[in-house]
């Protein structure tokens, strides 16, 4: 199932090029904020054997995160993934299934205790003690807590595992939550999406087991490189928002220009991702504003799944022509009647100007005379 470190430098079947593969290591430093050195680092982690032991778990999910790993082609990340760590347990990967998938997972367990880092996709169910979802007659709940409880890094892949997603959707049936609900107290780095983005995991991964730390997180747990800012700010059709330039429906002249689809519900204002600037398998346009269709908010959780696809959203933070004064000041003009009053007062302030200055140029002795005067 792992491809072997052997092979980048005799490419063939199945194997990845070492150029390909230093491309995409310097790939993966760029996705968390990291430099060339960091690459470097990973490149020579990865051929000294050093891969991390991942074991992925799945409880309530579509596989969409995991087919998300699957798609890109330039080269393919799971040639990728399988090089530089090392997938212990995965159910839908595996080759072994039951017994022997569970030994494996135990196996990985023991041997890289404290280690290990532990992948979650797809929410878990609470209700009812956590029947709505169970493998290999153990409830998620409870494969969850020993899992993860003996990891050295657990990341929540996607919508469902970061805050429950799909399945957390009113009126939650199954009581479906994130997986930082279950491991409270327990660092959980959330890296939300419908799918999710490959490499924001791939950068957050490869960080961890290269220099043995995780990237830093926001409030919400996520990572700052790819969740700091909004859609919205790196936005291809951002400047038609600024202009004003709005589709007002599927298929009219402004959606063909390319105009802004705040208006069609696009939920871009306020959802935080790196959708915008990383493509989805590094296929150009390959997000859905990029095939014309609005931000749903995925990756939020007020908002994806609870407001409604076309629905618009409250601007958080002004736009640019609220916050900035225009380059030229608008001119008007000037009535007679007000230039009539300015001459007014302008002939005020230089008379009483002219007095002033009379008055201060006489010195305290004048002054002193012109009281002492005896009168006639």
């Amino acid at each position: 199932m792992l491809a072997s470190f052997s092979a980048l430098d005799t490419p063939g079947a199945g194997a990845v090029s070492r150029r390909d593969f230093v491309r995409l290591c310097t790939m993966a430093a760029a996705a968390v904020g990291l430099g060339p050195l960091a690459a470097e680092r990973f490149l020579e982690a990865a051929e000294r054997g050093l891969k991390p032991s991942v074991i992925w778990l799945q409880f309530q999910e579509c596989t969409g995160c995991t087919e998300s790993l699957l798609r890109p082609t330039h080269p393919g990340v799971a040639d990728l993934i399988l090089d530089l760590i090392s997938l212990d347990y995965h159910e839908t990967l595996f080759a072994a299934a039951g017994h022997q998938a569970e030994a494996a997972r135990k196996q990985a367990m023991q041997a890289h205790a404290g280690k290990y880092v532990c992948i979650v996709e797809g929410a878990i169910p609470t209700k009812e003690n956590g029947i709505y979802c169970m493998i290999g007659g153990r409830t998620a709940i409870d494969i969850l807590q020993d899992v993860a409880g003996k990891a050295g890094a657990v990341i929540a892949i996607g919508s469902c595992a970061s805050w429950g997603g799909i399945p957390s959707a009113d009126p939650n049936p199954t009581g479906a939550v994130g997986a930082h609900e279950i491991l409270k107290g327990q660092t959980v780095v959330n890296i939300p999406g419908c799918p999710a983005n490959p490499y924001n995991l791939l950068g957050t991964v490869l960080q961890y087991a290269t220099y043995g730390t995780l990237p830093a997180l926001d409030a919400q747990g996520r990572p700052k490189f790819a969740y700091g800012s909004t859609i919205h700010e790196h936005c291809p059709r951002r400047a038609h928002f600024d202009a004003g330039r709005f589709a007002e429906k599927f298929g009219d002249e402004g959606h063909r220009l390319g105009y802004c689809l705040y208006k069609l519900g696009c939920k871009g204002p306020v959802t935080h991702a790196n959708c915008s600037v990383q493509h989805f398998g590094e296929v150009v346009d390959a997000w859905p504003i990029g095939i014309g269709h609005p931000c749903f908010g995925c990756t939020e959780q007020a908002v994806a799944f609870r407001v409604p696809l076309h629905t618009t959203v409250d601007i958080e933070r002004p736009t640019p022509p609220d916050t900035y004064p225009p380059i030229h000041a608008t001119q008007g003009g000037v009535s007679p009647i007000a230039t009539g009053v300015a001459g007014a007062i302008v002939g005020a302030l230089v008379g009483g100007g002219y007095v002033a200055s009379k008055k201060l140029s006489a010195g305290p002795a004048d002054d002193e005379v012109a009281q002492k005067k005896p009168e006639v």
